[in-house]
């Protein structure tokens, strides 16, 4: 067990559990559903991870900050709304533009959340719940009940969720799938390398140190929320080239899988730990359960989002009991390697003095 520890971290053994239960869901799924292993399946499945996916990213900064922000779906849906209404007016408008006006939308969201959070010091569940209704009658009276209709969207952004980066036989890797990974590859970098990202985790970890220690923390929160909801933004401009016609409950529920991917993925919603990694394979997790069970059962929406509470509730269970427990192996291992390395260190200049 001391070796296991000291090869890996709690959280890569997190993740590695993860995996194998997505394995596991598969070979599962693939014996009890005919012609479950195919092509189409796995690029719908692929397709609907990458929203949410994206979001979940945005969320793992705020959660890590020790906060939460429960407007992303408000914010998706808005920002979907917007920029598709946008292009059904003016099919000219370049690619770049809408999905710069899409992450622009939601950074300004985020930016209004992050100011009540960080300077206001209002609690970020009250702040994103109330932001959350503000959003959605905001679309609700922008909207004036009408919908946008793929019909009058351009070619290109119909176009965008068949478009392919590459194929490898029947399973084709979707646009839309890659904008997703490079989302996770580079903020996956920055929490690891960057000093923001090691802040993010320090003023999870432990709020008062991290003032002493002279961390701006009032700013890393705020840009945790901005970023939050230019991805958001992002995810809803994906949102809208995925579904096209887009209604006033456009995103409704992404924040409850947001929240879910996250915390399943081993982000401790206390904050300080976890990993983009984690959150994606939370994604993945919930999103193959979910479609999986929908095939095999044909189960509601209202279950679905009593499958995302249950998973919720085991996650935060798990790594109160479980992954605690490992944090405690693990800092027992490292300070065993520690004190052997000294040893071994006083043997050698005692070596040296006789």
């Amino acid at each position: 067990m001391n070796t296991l520890m000291r090869r890996f971290r709690p959280q890569q053994i997190r993740e590695l559990v993860l995996v194998l239960l997505i394995l596991l869901i598969i070979v599962f799924f693939g014996t009890q559903i005919d012609n479950y292993l195919n092509a189409r399946f796995f690029n719908r499945i692929s397709t609907s991870v990458a929203i949410i996916a994206v979001i979940a990213v945005g969320q793992t900064l705020v959660i890590l900050t020790r906060n939460i922000d429960l407007s992303v779906g408000s914010v998706a849906g808005f920002t979907a709304y917007f920029v598709g209404q946008q292009l059904s007016h003016n099919n000219d408008i370049a690619p770049l533009a809408a999905v710069l006006m899409a992450i622009g939308i939601g950074a300004a969201m985020g930016a209004f959340n992050g100011v009540l959070v960080a300077y206001g010091r209002i609690p970020a569940i009250i702040v994103t719940l109330g932001t959350l209704a503000i959003y959605r009658t905001m679309l609700v009276e922008y909207s004036d009940a009408q919908t946008v209709l793929t019909v009058n969207l351009p070619e290109w952004l119909l176009d965008l969720p068949r478009a392919n980066i590459t194929s490898f036989g029947d399973l084709d890797l979707r646009l839309m799938v890659g904008v997703m990974l490079v989302v996770v590859v580079l903020f996956q970098l920055m929490l690891s390398y960057l000093p923001y990202g090691r802040r993010l985790y320090a003023i999870g970890s432990n709020p008062e140190a991290a003032r002493i220690a002279g961390f701006p923390s009032q700013r890393i929160v705020f840009l945790a929320f901005v970023l939050c909801g230019a991805l958001a933004g992002l995810a809803g401009f994906m949102f809208l080239a995925r579904f096209g016609n887009i209604t006033v409950v456009a995103g409704l529920g992404l924040e409850l899988a947001s929240v879910a991917a996250v915390v399943v993925g081993g982000v401790n919603i206390f904050g300080g730990f976890g990993t983009v990694i984690g959150a994606l394979l939370g994604a993945i997790l919930i999103d193959l359960l979910e479609n999986s069970l929908i095939r095999w059962l044909e189960i509601s929406e209202f279950w679905r989002d009593a499958l995302l509470g249950m998973l919720i509730l085991l996650a935060v269970a798990a790594d109160a009991v479980i992954m605690n427990r490992l944090r405690d192996l693990w800092a027992r291992s490292e300070l065993q390697v520690e004190s052997e390395a000294d040893e071994g260190r006083q043997q050698e200049e005692g070596s040296y003095v006789a």
